[in-house]
């Protein structure tokens, strides 16, 4: 495979207007010859941590967000590298991805990092669906920043990943240029 999107936003472009994936920034988190793995970074859901683990006796501030459409009942963790937990992945950027059990141990300690986030469900490519709808002008791509992942607003994530490389997602053109 000659080059993995690994640790990249993908950002939606109007050509998801409608679908699943409309006005989203994705992280992927994971990219081979099989497909991708990544998590929607922008869809704040209503339901706390503490309705999804009831057996967190202590307020946590974590955000639960939905990741994606695939598995739904799945929980991911995002938060700072540094915390090593069971089965911890460090993503790149100062990011690590954590579905161990020991994280909610940590929660319930008052141990846990700073900057954690919960993710319901993942969003998965097939092998080489993602390059195809790359090539299909379907997603901007832009290399992740530790920030837009904790401390960027929802609302804001997905202008400020496209204009660290210059794009002004306001001024993008609603057709691809070359249909």
């Amino acid at each position: 495979m000659p080059q993995s999107f690994k640790n990249q936003f993908l950002i939606a472009l109007h050509a998801l207007k409608g679908d699943y994936f409309e006005d989203t920034i994705s992280l992927i988190l994971d990219h081979n010859e099989d497909g991708a793995f990544g998590l929607i970074l922008n869809r704040p859901l209503e339901n706390r941590i503490e309705e999804l683990f009831t057996n967190l006796t202590l307020p946590i501030a974590c955000p639960v967000f939905a990741g994606g459409p695939v598995d739904q009942s799945r929980v991911f963790f995002l938060h700072p590298s540094g915390a090593n937990f069971e089965g911890s992945m460090d993503i790149g950027s100062g990011i690590a991805l954590t579905t161990s059990p020991d994280i909610i141990t940590a929660m319930e300690e008052g141990t846990a990092p700073e900057n954690l986030i919960a993710f319901l469900g993942y969003s998965g490519w097939g092998a080489a669906q993602l390059e195809h709808e790359l090539a299909d002008n379907t997603w901007l791509m832009t290399p992740s920043i530790n920030e837009i992942v904790f401390s960027t607003p929802c609302e804001q994530k997905a202008s400020k990943a496209a204009l660290s490389l210059g794009i002004d997602l306001n001024l993008m053109p609603t057709k691809a240029g070359h249909d």
